[in-house]
This record gives C-alpha cells, structure tokens and sequence, in this order.
C-alpha cells in the first residue's frame, strides 16, 4: 500500500552496539536539521512523522535520518541500555505482526533526544510524499544528466558491443561520468539477462545484463533503469555499461577502466 516496499536486512547488534557507542563518545563526523517532512513505516504502521528530522552522518559517505524522539508516533514497549552511563539503548516496536529491535535511541551526547531506525529494516521512507531507498540523499551531492552527440563506441575484446552518438552522459557529485545508449545501439546478441538489481536514492532500480562474447562471460556489466526516478527520468531505458568491465570510446578516446 505503500508503494515499492523496502527488503528487510537483519543487522548484526555488535555491529550498531559499536556504532551507537562511537556516536556517544565520538559524535557523529556532521549533523545538520532539515525542513523536509520525513517518515518512516514498518509493518504497516508509522514510526515517525517529523519536520525536525536530522541528517546525521555516521561516516564520510552520506547521512541517516534521525528523528527527535518526541516525534515518534509510537511506545518503544522495552529499552536495553548500551554501555554504563545510559547514554543510548536499543529500542524496541512490537507490530501488530512483527517486531523490531534495532532503534537506537540517544539520551545524552551530542545526539541527545534523538532516535534513529535501520533504514534496511524499515519497510518504506518518505520525504514529503516522496519514497526514499537505500538511504537518504546527501543535499550536498547532485546528479546532472545532458544529452550528447559524442560518439560512445563499447567493445570487449575488440567486438563493438554497442555503438551511438545519441546518448545521454550522467555527472555525479566525486563519481565518474557514466554513459547511457539508446537501446537501439546494442547489439543485443551479446547481452543475456542477469538475475541482480540494485537501488540507488537518486536513480532508482537498477536490472542488469551479462555481456557473453566468443564464449567468455562479464558478469553484471551491463545496467538500466526500466522505472528512474523523475530527478533521473532522462535515463529511462537507456543502456549503460560499466567501464570497469567494457572499454569504452569517446570520441575515439579510450576511457580508463
């Protein structure tokens, strides 16, 4: 009812009781206050509903959501307090069919009043009405997709596997450039399926191919976006390959691998 819904991933509780005490003594590298409605729902029910949430970064990579405890809309039925000065404890939710044990809540520190939900284990994110996946978007990161005639050519082992000068070149914040082809410019005798798919907050769902030539298989070289989000919509059912894994020309430059 929610839309596309979230795979739960158990974590480990080494692993966040490491993380929560890091937090305490340490303090997150940077925590910021956004304006944006944030929500979060689990097991059909929502957790938290706030215009006060934070991003927090616990590392250098992009930030979590965390959320002012007074924002929470349910009772945490048990609390484990982590560590001796009960600075943090696991929180835990019993659903109407499940339950949760991985909310960390903060009572003293830097984070203090503050509570914060596995993004895995939850079954649905939203900012204002839009859903969120994998984890939140860093505001200080940005994707800019530009249509361009520069003529891409993909070969493996020397047999041009797609060919195009009608494409579009997706720039992403510290990442490299990536290269989206028409369909038409496949040759589609050397692309199988692939089971794996992947999600990215500023993309979407990502399905994968194989690319096969002369007998020799490149697992999940090949990807798309069947369904982007509107931020990436110019990419919808574009091609792309993975220089690590193809070469790849532009403008009869050999990019690196």
């Amino acid at each position: 009812m929610y839309g596309t819904i979230i795979k739960r991933v158990p974590k480990l509780a080494n692993s966040l009781r490491e993380l929560a005490q890091r937090l305490v003594t340490e303090g997150p590298r940077k925590k910021e206050k956004t304006t944006r409605r944030v929500r979060v729902l689990f097991d059909d029910v929502c957790l938290a509903d706030s215009t006060s949430a934070y991003h927090v970064w616990e590392h250098d990579y992009y930030p979590y959501y965390y959320f002012p405890t007074s924002d929470l809309k349910v009772d945490c039925v048990k609390r484990e307090p982590i560590g001796d000065d009960n600075a943090v404890s696991f929180a835990t939710y019993e659903g109407p069919t499940t339950s949760t044990n991985t909310a960390l809540m903060f009572t003293k520190g830097e984070l203090k009043g503050l509570t914060r939900f596995d993004f895995d284990e939850m079954d649905a994110w939203f900012e204002e009405d839009q859903p969120i996946y994998q984890h939140p978007k860093d505001p200080y990161k940005r994707i800019d997709i530009l249509p361009s005639t520069r003529k891409i050519i993909v070969k493996v082992q020397d047999v041009v596997v797609a060919e195009s000068s009608m494409n579009m070149f997706l720039f992403e914040t510290m990442l490299r450039p990536r290269y989206y082809l028409p369909q038409t410019a496949v040759d589609w005798q050397y692309v199988k399926p692939s089971q794996k798919t992947t999600v990215c907050p500023y993309k979407g769902v990502a399905e994968y191919y194989d690319l096969v030539v002369d007998g020799n298989e490149i697992k999940d070289a090949v990807w798309w976006y069947r369904h982007p989000t509107r931020e990436s919509a110019l990419i919808e059912g574009m091609i792309c390959f993975y220089n690590e894994k193809a070469d790849i020309y532009v403008d009869g430059e050999k990019e690196q691998s």
